[in-house]
């Protein structure tokens, strides 16, 4: 074991500063060349007033904006961060490395973005304000859901690496999507949970680790990294509503999208404690559904949340999206025998996870259940209430306003916006596919410190960790790996 143990160097002394700083300086540059402070943001904010016809600072973007871009970063660093606290020795990789790639994937997507959105042909400077920040915060989730399925098997500078690319496939996409296709998509269900969450994954398959079992012994909770994930989950739900509603439309479509998500996000909590419960012989919780899958209502409300999905047909999303991610959860991502035990209530010899032992997936967060799915039923539920929008429903002015048909697409109906939304989630799903094959063969090569697979999940390969843990007490719990539920032995 110890030869083992030893198989791989995970010294990072070199790669990972140098990653760090070269990267670093190449966006003082790229951010010297082309950022620049938008109208809003500039001290020519004055002038743009007086010629605006502008009669008070109140209606700068930044009072519209920044509370919103305040609940969206939080989610990004705390909610995410501590959401992948669970590992019993993996949360200063968790938290910390989750704060890395986010800080790094926020400036490079506020260039990439920049190029394809927001690029002024006069001067080719790329004007930003409070809305570029909180659309570089949503770019930065997909790539933190993409580093769930990867969570403890990577090095940092693959992380690194996982980011740069991800952000930039997820510009494109975005480009596609939301300007060529013309769909909508304010919360991203498509764009960032979709796309993050397969190109995570895929990544994953293309990494997969025949020997993972060498350090199954740490592929679990304890008590207290439970709570510190579940601090995550309870951020991340909170404000959640900021998240759909941040970039939607000021007034009634902003407004709708925190009602719509709101709602959603209370009735998957409901259905996510049903199903764990009646999932167990003895009826108790478990703790992993609840950290995950009450979060599924946010994520399928993402699509239509500016739309006028009415009231109920929040709590039905929610409600089926609960439903999907714990069925989920006990399905696909862990121990087969919980399947048997609830359909004939036998005890049986535990095996692999259907996604690890069928599709070679190694999913350490279960993202498949919280992002994928989810994700999709979000993409279908768009392109359902895109097709079914009536001028009866919205109003005349209503539906061009919601659906912003205008200009080049003026003339589109609401069916064909419905087959575009459709097309909108299979462009997500076919980037994230494809761009998490080729860059998961680049994280492949054997240049970038990864662990060996007896040293996956365990903070002490990178990090300098306190020798004051009490290990008799991490050793006397039974502890559940989030996406497979398989006990220590």
């Amino acid at each position: 074991m110890g030869v083992l143990k030893m198989a791989k160097n995970t010294n990072i002394r070199i790669s990972l500063p140098a990653v760090c700083f070269v990267w670093q300086i190449a966006m003082i540059i790229l951010f010297g060349v082309f950022i620049r402070y938008d109208e809003e943001s500039d001290t020519h904010w004055i002038e743009h007033r007086r010629k605006k016809n502008i009669s008070t600072n109140l209606e700068n973007d930044f009072y519209y904006r920044y509370p919103s871009f305040q609940d969206v970063h939080v989610m990004i660093f705390v909610g995410f961060g501590f959401l992948m606290t669970f590992l019993k020795r993996y949360s200063f990789g968790g938290v910390g490395f989750n704060f890395l790639i986010a800080a790094f994937g926020i400036q490079w997507a506020l260039l990439m973005q920049g190029w394809f959105h927001h690029l002024d042909e006069n001067d080719w400077k790329i004007k930003i304000g409070v809305e570029n920040l909180i659309n570089a915060d949503f770019c930065v989730a997909s790539c933190l859901i993409a580093y769930g399925a990867c969570l403890g098997k990577v090095s940092p500078v693959q992380l690194m690496v996982l980011t740069l690319f991800g952000v930039t496939l997820f510009a494109v996409e975005e480009y596609i999507i939301l300007e060529l296709l013309h769909a909508k998509d304010a919360g991203g269900s498509m764009v960032i949970h979709t796309f993050g969450a397969y190109y995570g994954l895929t990544i994953s398959w293309v990494l997969y680790r025949p020997l993972l079992s060498q350090s199954r012994h740490l592929q679990g909770s304890v008590y207290h990294s439970d709570v510190f994930a579940m601090i995550g989950t309870l951020f991340l739900w909170m404000y959640w509503p900021s998240f759909n509603s941040a970039i939607a439309d000021h007034g009634d479509g902003q407004h709708r999208a925190v009602i719509n998500t709101y709602l959603a996000l209370a009735s998957s909590v409901l259905t996510t404690f049903a199903i764990s419960s009646i999932s167990q012989n003895n009826g108790k919780l478990d703790m992993v559904h609840i950290q995950n899958a009450t979060l599924a209502g946010g994520v399928a409300m993402g699509t239509a949340s500016e739309f006028m999905i009415t009231p109920y047909g929040s709590l039905i999303v929610g409600f089926c999206s609960g439903i999907v991610s714990t069925f989920g959860y006990l399905f696909l991502t862990v121990n087969k025998a919980l399947l048997i035990n609830l359909l004939i209530t036998l005890y049986l010899f535990p095996y692999q996870p259907f996604m690890e032992k069928t599709l070679k997936i190694q999913d350490t967060c279960g993202i498949h259940n919280l992002h994928a799915m989810p994700g999709v039923i979000g993409g279908i539920v768009g392109a359902i209430t895109a097709a079914s929008a009536s001028e009866s429903v919205y109003g005349q002015e209503g539906l061009i306003n919601t659906f912003d048909f205008k200009d080049a697409v003026a003339n589109r109906t609401v069916n064909i916006q419905g087959g575009y939304q459709a097309a909108g989630l299979f462009v997500a799903i076919a980037f994230g596919l494809v761009g998490g094959a080729l860059v998961g063969g680049i994280l492949k090569l054997p240049i970038w410190g990864d662990p060996a697979d007896a040293n996956c999940f365990d903070d002490d390969v990178y990090w300098e960790v306190p020798e004051d843990e009490d290990e008799n007490f991490l050793s006397r719990h039974q502890n559940m790996n989030h996406a497979r539920g398989i006990p220590d032995v």
